[in-house]
């Protein structure tokens, strides 16, 4: 289920995914260049993921393994994941795979998920605390939705460390009590 009020859950359900058709569809329009108003029993068609979720659990479709997790990514991924950018085949590429993991049953997509999150989490980190922004830059142009959302905690970090007041007095504190007598 979404979480309706975020937009990058909602944004991630907008990702497109392959799906069979086991049942004929009446009244569908799923191109609108067609000439009638129907999906075949078998017809290959892509899908938004939040309609193909609605209609796998009503056991009219199946779906398939996204482009974003073949083979080619995987073994991208296995050679150098801090290389490869993931954000080209899928910006929201963590939440797309822990979505479709359980549609399609395939194990290995969380399993590539888990690696290639250690390994890029430990470059982001890296790269956060050592490079300037402009080394970093070509870096930064591969991260997903998700591992940018950390590099901006890195940098509010950063910020508060070098800067920042490091403890502040609450306001309750600087009022006087007033006394009962």
């Amino acid at each position: 289920m979404a979480n309706y009020y975020n937009i990058d859950d909602i944004l991630a359900e907008e990702e497109f995914v392959p799906v069979v058709f086991h049942k004929a569809a009446n009244g569908v329009i799923i191109d609108p260049s067609s000439e009638t108003n129907s999906v075949e029993q078998g017809a290959k068609v892509e899908l938004p993921l939040w309609l193909a979720q609605d209609l796998y659990l009503r056991q009219a479709i199946s779906i398939s393994v996204p482009a974003c997790f073949n083979q080619r990514t995987r073994l991208e991924i296995q050679a150098d994941a801090a290389c490869v950018d993931l954000k080209s085949r899928s910006p929201y590429f963590y939440e797309f795979g822990c979505k479709i993991a359980p549609l399609v049953g395939d194990k290995t997509i969380e399993i590539l998920l888990l690696s290639a999150f250690k390994i890029r989490y430990k470059e982001i980190l890296t790269k956060a605390y050592t490079a300037a922004y402009t080394t970093a830059s070509k870096f930064l142009t591969l991260l997903t939705k998700e591992e940018s959302n950390s590099q901006v905690s890195m940098s509010a970090f950063k910020k508060w460390r070098m800067g920042g007041p490091r403890l502040q007095r609450a306001s309750v504190l600087g009022r006087k009590r007033r006394s009962f007598e």
